[in-house]
Parts: C-alpha cells; structure tokens; sequence
C-alpha cells in the first residue's frame, strides 16, 4: 500500500463518510501507470490517466472514458486531472459492514489537486459510493459554479431507453418514461416553484440490457440536479451541484456522499439498493398498523361545500360495500393556517366534531382527518399574530401555497413545529380521529429560509428539518393513539424520500393516469418493502375513473370518494362526466372489487418487482407472492397473445383468472406461458397443485 493509503482511514462522522486524513501535497509519480480498476466483481470502474473513467458490468463495458467527475466554473469545465496515485484499502463500517475503497489521485494543469474516494460494501454489489475532494494547490482564488459527478453516456441499443426521474415537476408529469428524441430533463431536487421541489434523490436510465444509476446518499436533502437527456448516440445521467463555492488558496472541499449503481431491468433494482444502504443509514419506513391496509373512502367526492348530513347519510352505504376508513376531507375547517371549526357545518364546534367521529365508529369505520399543515391564509389569526412563523427568501419575501393561495410556514422553526403538535393531539387525542390525512404539494420540500427570527445556522436548515417536523406530527399521533395512521399526500410531487420515517401510508397523490398509480406503486415497493402502506389514491382519479385494478394487481389499498344517492349540488369545480355518484352499475363494479381486494389483501405480499422490466416487457407485468401462490397482473389497451409467469417454484401450479373466475389451466417453472386475450388487465393467481 503506498504512504497516500497508510495515512487515510475511514471514519463516521455525523452519518457521512470522511476522509481522516488528506496528505494533499504527495503528488509524486505514481509508481505504475496505465489504466486504474476499482471494482466489486459486478461494477468496475475505470480510470484513464486523466481521471477520465468508463463503466463495465458484470465484465463488460457499458461506456467508453469519459469526463466523469469535474469542476463547474462560469464558461469553462476543470476535468483532467493528470493521475498520480491509487490505493487499496479492506474497510469494516460499523453500519455497511465489508467492503473494499479505493483513492485515486490527481492534478490538474491548473494547480487543482483531485482524489476520488470509492467504496464497495459486499452486501451491496453493483453500488459504488464515490465522494470527491477537491483542493485548490495555487496562489490565486478558484471561483466555482458547481461540480459534476457521475457523469456518463450510455450507447444506444435496439429498443431505445427508460429512465426513472426522482425529481419534483409542477407539471406532475411521469416519473417512469421512456427516453426519446429531444428528451432533456434537469431534474432538480431544489424547488422547481415556490410549492414544488424534493423527491427521491436517484436517477435512472436502462437499456433492455443493462442500467445506470446515481444519485446522492446523504441522510438529509441535497439541492443537487440529476440531469438526464437523450444524445446523439444514446443517453446522459449525471449529478450536478449547482451552488457557486469560493475556493481560496489551499482550502479544500468535498462534494455529496454520491453513487453510481449498474443493474439489469428496470429502476425497481437501483431504488432497492438504494433503500438497503439508506435504512443502514437509520431511515426506514415504520411498520404500519395493520389498519393502514384497509380499503378506504373520503368524502372529497363532495368537496369543499359538503354537508354533515351528506357524509353521515353515506356512511352505511361505505360500511356496506367493505369500505373501513371514512376521510373527512377539506372544508372542515375556517382556513388553513387556523383550523378552527366551520360553524356553519359544525354549530356546537368542538361537540359536533365529536359527534361525527362517533357517528363513523357507529357504522364500523374508522375516521381520518385531512389537514394541510405549513399553510397559513391571508386573514387568517396564526398568520396575524405569528408572522414569525413565515418562512421568507432572502429578499425578505413570503412563499406561496399556490393551490390555497396561502403563505409557507417554517418547518425549521419551533414554534410552528410546536403549534402543528398541539394540533395533532387535539384531532387524535381529544376529537378522536384514527388517522391524519396530511396533504398539499408544498409538504413535500420547502425554500432555504432566511427568517432572522428563525436564526438557522444556514438557509437550507429549514429543508434540512422538515423531516423532523414530520417525525414530530408522526410521532405525537402515535403518543395520542398507538393504532393511528398518518398518510403523507404530496400532491403530486415526487415523494421527499428523508420524509419516509414519519409516514404510515403512502397514496399515489393525485395521479393523472392509471400508469401513473403503477409506475409509482412499483417506485414506493422499492422503497418501503414489506412494512408500509402505498395506497392508489381515489379510483375516480384513474383511467375510465373505475380502474381498481391498477390498485390492485399492484398491492395498492384502494380507495374511493363515491357519492350516494347523488352528487354534490354545489361543486367547487366542474363535475367529470357522470359524475363521482354510485349508480346501480358502479356499485357493483365497487362491491366486486372491495371483495377481491380484502380477500387476498396483496399489499400484505412481498411485491416481486425484479421479475418484470416496467418500460421494456409486454404487456406490463407485475408480481406478488403471498401465502404460498402467486399474484400477477397485466396491463395492455388490448391483448391477445401469451403472458410468461415469472418466478414459479417447484412443481404445478393451477391459474385462475381472479376477476373473471375463469380456470386458466396448469403452469410450472418450466412451461410457464398461458395465452390470454384482455381488454386493460388481466389479474391471475398461481396457486401449487395438490400432490
């Protein structure tokens, strides 16, 4: 080992990685050259002499040298760095366990010093954590617009490429979406509006036959951008730091802990890696109440203008079909930011809020209140007599809540964390609801605050914190009541993955296609295993407004916001076509699908996502195992053709067509193809035959 791995040691320091020691000034000539392999057996990469590097999986290259890894300066890119050094070192991290990291040194014409730090852990092949360091060895000051790392080009293959994006749109467009002609996305996961921003902070861009993957690994929110874009002869990804830095002579820096991740199939893999290293890391989706996987129904079908009447008179048509969860939704309350009760609907306030909950427990369902926590109205009293809540920008200017027309509170600051708890405890411990429906595009990330009231050691302390003021709710929920469900709804954001902790049950927050509720149950399934609730968010948001099977065969609770015997008379917003009333026909359609959900209850399953290639295998395939048999659902406008069962056992299995009640005949590992011809889906269990 050279004197440059001698003197280095991996050490933990406040959930990050870093480098003991960092003897900058050896630069002497390496004592080998040529090319430097830092590799796990699965992922090798491959530096060049100028720290150029080229990725191979599995042995075989998936890029050719490129400029990986550089420094961003105002019209120019610092990206070759001459090599001088690379060395080995066998780890054991109290957290990752095993694994193997490499430094790989260099200078640039310029005096900039560069090490690239790499680490394998054995139970994560395929990942590679990379961090960079930087120290700036001339006589005059580096004035830095950003950095880059990870930055790759996969060549075009027959069939093209998918990428999965973690990133927040306010046009809440797909999060899976196949890479075409003119396709450029930056991906940002600082604020894209004043009331969109965060995500999950992985990139992802596959081929039929292999994928690459980064994003950060840090245990808060980064505001970094994971750009990917279609190029002349394939497909970009990279991480990018756009926050400029003045680097003085001989300061140094580091960038994010980031990762590179090469797999087969399609995002489900990565994200899975992702979330092993992550809940080493202490960030972990809590074991939901059994509860939480209950079909669910919220009067949102009857909007703002809702009556108590209305609700209470459809309460024992919920309970009849097998609902067991009643939301009462927005316009409850006189604004948001106060939430005090509407006493127009509720006369005798607080008694009347009572009377409703029991009113729900009387008919066997448990009740769930929606709020919009960090949301305070103009007019509203918390907004006049606590201005100090505010979060402002550094012009001294309010955020907006564009959907409220409401002002963003800080999460980073006590008070509002200690006003939003008082709440909680209120709506669980004294009104009695079982569960918080917490909802608003703007809970998923919020600006950096420059409130001096707030005196935060930097701006983005108070993105930092939200996930702690989630904790606090989530927490005061559970004090209240251990058997509480908090649902976390991000309207249509890419869901804040630090947020995860402090959430029971995760929708697919408004989606706008039945795709939509199956490429983000797939992303949630990577991210929260077998413990969690992902819920598919009302039936009437998905295609032809009836699509439970996209809730389904996916492992999704269900959910509706049917109304009976009618629809609202006063909507806040035009009516679909036919509107969200249960006539004859759609209260069969309902009863038959609450029956074959709680009869097979498939989110309590080990959804199988490695199986089946979301953007390349046709038609669109899912699996679940549970009890013994397995679950498959397929998706296609139209089909007529044979559909491979993925992931048999041993022996026989007898296939039945579940929503059909149709015998399909006798598969095995084998001969596992069974011909089929459907219209949208076609959901088949597997189950072993008898000896």
């Amino acid at each position: 080992m050279t004197q440059l791995g001698r003197r280095t040691a991996l050490k933990l320091v406040s959930g990050s990685f870093a480098l003991a020691s960092l003897p900058w000034s050896r630069f002497a000539s390496a004592a080998t050259r040529g090319d430097q392999t830092a590799s796990d057996g699965t992922l090798s990469i491959t530096f060049n002499q100028k720290l150029y590097s080229r990725i191979a999986f599995r042995g075989r290259a998936l890029t050719s040298f490129q400029a990986s890894e550089a420094l961003l300066f105002e019209g120019r890119v610092a990206d070759a760095f001459n090599f001088a050094d690379h060395s080995r070192q066998q780890i054991e991290d109290s957290r990752h366990g095993a694994g193997q990291r490499h430094l790989l040194s260099g200078l640039s014409k310029d005096g900039i010093e560069k090490q690239v730090e790499i680490i394998f852990f054995d139970k994560l092949p395929g990942l590679a954590m990379l961090q960079v360091h930087y120290r700036n060895s001339g006589t005059a000051p580096l004035e830095l617009a950003g950095w880059r790392n990870a930055a790759h080009e996969l060549a075009d293959a027959p069939g093209g490429f998918w990428s999965f994006s973690g990133a927040t749109h306010p046009d809440r467009r797909d999060w899976v979406q196949p890479v075409e002609a003119g396709f450029d996305q930056r991906n940002t996961l600082s604020m894209a509006a004043s009331d969109y921003g965060g995500g999950i902070p992985m990139a992802n861009i596959w081929r039929r036959d292999a994928g690459l993957a980064v994003g950060h690994l840090e245990n808060v929110p980064r505001l970094l951008d994971l750009p990917v874009r279609k190029t002349a002869k394939g497909a970009s990804i990279a991480i990018e730091s756009e926050l400029p830095l003045t680097l003085k002579p001989g300061e140094s820096f580091s960038t994010a802990r980031t990762f590179i991740c090469a797999h087969t199939g399609d995002h489900f893999a990565p994200l899975s890696q992702y979330r092993q290293f992550m809940q080493d890391e202490g960030i972990v989706a809590p074991k939901a109440p059994q509860s939480a996987f209950a079909p669910v129904w919220c009067a949102w079908g009857y909007e703002r203008d809702f009556t108590v009447e209305q609700i209470v008179a459809t309460l024992p048509k919920v309970r009849e079909l097998g609902f067991e969860w009643a939301v009462l939704d927005d316009g409850w309350q006189t604004n948001e930011g106060d939430w005090h009760i509407d006493k127009r609907k509720f006369p005798r306030g607080d008694e009347d809020m009572r009377a409703l909950v029991k009113a729900i427990r009387a008919q066997g369902l448990r009740p769930r209140l929606w709020i919009a926590p960090l949301a305070a109205d103009p007019g509203s009293d918390v907004l006049r007599n606590h201005t100090d809540m505010l979060l402002l920008d550094q012009w001294g200017a309010f955020q907006t809540v564009t959907w409220w027309n409401a002002l963003t509170q800080c999460p980073g600051y006590q008070p509002t964390v200690d006003y939003y708890v008082e709440l909680t405890k209120k709506i669980i411990g004294d009104w009695g609801f079982e569960g918080l429906k917490l909802d608003g595009q703007h809970l998923n990330a919020v600006a950096p605050c420059y409130n001096p009231a707030h005196k935060h050691s930097h701006p983005n302390e108070s993105r930092e914190k939200l996930a702690d003021f989630w904790k606090a709710i989530h927490r005061a929920a559970h004090d209240a009541n251990p058997e509480a469900v908090v649902e976390l709804c991000p309207c249509g954001t890419v869901f804040e993955f630090h947020n995860l902790p402090a959430t029971d049950q995760y929708p697919s927050s408004d989606p706008l296609s039945s795709w939509q509720v199956r490429s983000k149950g797939k992303t949630f399934k990577a991210l929260i295993g077998r413990n969690s609730s992902f819920a598919g968010d009302h039936v009437e948001l998905a295609d032809n407004r009836d699509d439970f099977a996209s809730s389904v065969g996916i492992g999704a609770v269900i959910s509706s916001k049917f109304t009976w015997p009618k629809d609202t008379d006063r909507p806040t917003s035009p009516l679909p076509p036919g509107g969200f009333a249960l006539t004859p026909e759609k209260e069969a359609l309902w009863r038959k699908w609450v029956a074959i959900y709680k009869q097979h209850m498939l989110p309590q399953g080990e959804y199988l996502g490695g199986l089946y290639d979301i953007g390349f295998d046709k038609p669109e395939a899912h699996a679940i195992a549970k009890d013994g048999a397995m679950y498959y659902a397929f998706y296609a406008d139209q089909w007529n053709g044979k559909v491979q069962l993925r992931g048999l056992g041993d022996g026989k299995y007898r296939v039945r067509d579940l929503f059909n009640d149709v015998d399909l005949g006798v598969v095995d590992a084998a001969a596992n193809t069974v011909s089929a011809r459907f219209d949208r889906f076609l959901l088949i269990q597997a189950t072993p035959e008898r000896a």
